[in-house]
């Protein structure tokens, strides 16, 4: 089973950019979209795309052209729920949780602190209901994946310039210091599990400086598995030649 995370950067934009014809090839098991900035009303998938044994699912921003999630799914997963619970959190359209037989899918979109200190607590806040929410369903005997972008790089060597990005915001010690929480947990990042040493790997890169060409980037965009699920992942990849947005889609495979 294959599944694709990609923050497009503007569903709308990616369309015009090859886009359909990228996911036409790859024909992903699932693909989790985030940052789409449409809803329903701007623009409708099957209009664009060939969708022919998927089903899709929405979670908008109230705010228009602004963040958003979406998740198409060969097949029809158990069921399907669509942020938090928390309003603050929730009007902002930052997730979709899918169960299937043998996992539950979180397809997140985490906030940016980097505005004003304001949002950076509201990150935090963010990080620890998400967390609360993955522990109640683990407390259940559920299995997890969780992908999208997390907007923080772990660890130096999920960066290229980690000494000069210390003090700002997707590096500061909070952020990271609650990724160390979730691996604490049993939460695995697929990618360093077979990869622990593996450096300028990235998957998101400013738009400025011709950054991308240069490979200075930060590595962003995770698939996190609960412990029960590694011997399953057959694979975690950065399909770093897909282009399109200022992120590279991830790939994860799992029996």
């Amino acid at each position: 089973m294959d599944i694709i995370s990609f923050n497009v950067n503007g569903l709308r934009a990616i369309l015009k950019k090859g886009f359909k014809e990228w996911f036409e090839r790859q024909k992903p098991d699932v693909l989790c979209l985030q940052e789409i900035k449409a809803n329903k009303n701007q623009i409708n998938p099957e209009e664009f795309l060939n969708l022919e044994g998927y089903n899709y699912y929405w979670n908008s921003a109230e705010r228009k052209g602004y963040s958003g999630v979406l998740v198409l799914s060969k097949g029809k997963c158990e069921d399907v729920g669509f942020g938090i619970g928390i309003e603050k959190f929730d009007n902002e359209g930052r997730l979709i949780r899918l169960k299937y037989p043998d996992f539950t899918l979180f397809n997140v979109y985490f906030p940016n602190g980097k505005s004003n200190e304001e949002r950076l607590q509201f990150k935090l806040d963010y990080y620890d209901a998400f967390l609360e929410l993955c522990e109640g369903l683990r407390g259940r005997g559920e299995e997890l994946i969780i992908t999208g972008d997390f907007n923080t790089a772990h660890r130096e060597i999920d960066l290229a310039n980690p000494k000069a990005n210390k003090k700002y915001s997707g590096f500061l010690p909070v952020e990271r210091e609650w990724l160390d929480k979730l691996s604490q947990k049993g939460y695995v990042d697929t990618f360093r599990h077979f990869y622990p040493k593996k450096p300028e790997m990235y998957t998101w890169w400013t738009y400025r400086f011709n950054a991308r060409k240069k490979n200075v980037g930060w590595r962003i965009d995770y698939f996190f598995v609960t412990e029960g699920l590694i011997d399953r992942v057959q694979g975690s990849s950065i399909l770093s030649d897909v282009y399109g947005s200022d992120h590279a889609p991830i790939l994860l495979r799992i029996k």
